[in-house]
């Protein structure tokens, strides 16, 4: 189901044309975000929506997904981790999945900028982390425009998804994943050559053979950490699950190639009365095609639009206090 809908042929016929937009994340660094506006957007609750590894604000997912909520009456942005999207030139820094600071600052913008009144944020495998990990960091001090977030696939566990990611089973997908990254690397150094000089890096690329492999290798040194293992200690949202304060949807299958389901089995997320947790025995990863045609063909999208139209006020739901 994972590769079937990676490939599914989709159509998005109701979503209108977007509108390219830049955040500044931090001095030196901006992201690209693709906004599809209602006709007055403070009327209208707002869904930010961030993919995964090696994906875009192109992702066939990310576009379903902006094309429900968009019919639903929600303003929709698909944003752009660092370096994604074609966006290398407006960092000279590279993405992971400890970033979650960048996503505040999108969110903070949209309140304090465009006075939206409603936000909501979606996130599918690394961009789940990310989202999670946001909104566990918000902790009390979430502004009271932040309704509710979901996470399609999270990986919040990140060691443990690497380590199911470097399984056999997964070679087909560790080696998609890794050819990509070092493609990217490549890239990323001929446009900064200052920054990521020779010093062996580049020659010990051909060796990298899996997703930790990449991470001890770059993505640990030029991010600030000492190793792949003290880089997922310090970015896995499963240290702040127990700290978020808005209602939270996640949603995996039990059957995920490289998202482990144990991983969910995390205490302080069945503990959090905000967290709400739905995993049916399949969906592969960030899949989830269903029998059904219409909406509910792709079943995770549906549920997301359906989760934080329930929690919008603007649209009739949520507590009206």
């Amino acid at each position: 189901m994972t590769i079937a809908g990676a490939f599914w042929r989709r159509r998005f016929s109701q979503l209108p044309p977007s509108v390219p937009r830049l955040f500044e994340a931090e001095p030196g660094t901006q992201l690209r975000g693709d906004c599809h506006w209602q006709d007055d957007p403070r009327q209208h609750p707002t869904l930010v929506l961030l993919h995964g590894l090696e994906g875009s604000s192109e992702s066939a997912y990310m576009f379903g997904t902006a094309e429900k909520a968009w019919v639903a009456g929600f303003n929709v942005v698909r944003m752009n981790q660092r370096n994604c999207g074609g966006t290398e030139n407006l960092t000279p820094t590279l993405y992971h999945s400890g970033r979650s600071a960048d996503f505040r600052a999108v969110v903070l913008e949209l309140i304090e900028r465009d006075g939206l009144p409603e936000i909501f944020a979606a996130g599918f495998s690394m961009g789940g982390n990310l989202v999670l990990k946001m909104v566990g960091e918000f902790g009390n001090s979430t502004p009271q425009q932040v309704r509710g977030f979901a996470a399609v696939a999270p990986c919040f566990d990140l060691a443990a998804c690497a380590d199911a990611l470097g399984e056999p089973r997964n070679f087909i997908y560790n080696r998609h994943f890794v050819r990509r990254l070092k493609s990217r690397m490549r890239h990323k150094a001929r446009l900064f050559p200052k920054i990521y000089s020779a010093n062996g890096w580049m020659q010990g690329l051909n060796g990298i053979r899996t997703v930790r492999d990449f991470d001890d290798a770059i993505t640990a040194p030029f991010c600030g950490f000492a190793s792949a293992d003290d880089y997922y200690a310090r970015s896995s949202a499963m240290h702040v699950l127990g700290a978020i304060t808005r209602p939270t949807l996640i949603l995996t299958a039990q059957d995920d190639p490289f998202v482990p389901f144990s991983t969910f089995a995390n205490r302080a997320m069945r503990e959090n009365p905000q967290i709400a947790l739905l995993a049916p025995r399949y969906g592969g990863h960030c899949a989830f095609v269903s029998q059904e045609d219409g909406d509910e063909r792709f079943w995770s999208e549906a549920r997301i639009v359906g989760f934080c139209k329930q929690q919008s006020r603007l649209l009739g739901g949520g507590n009206s206090s």
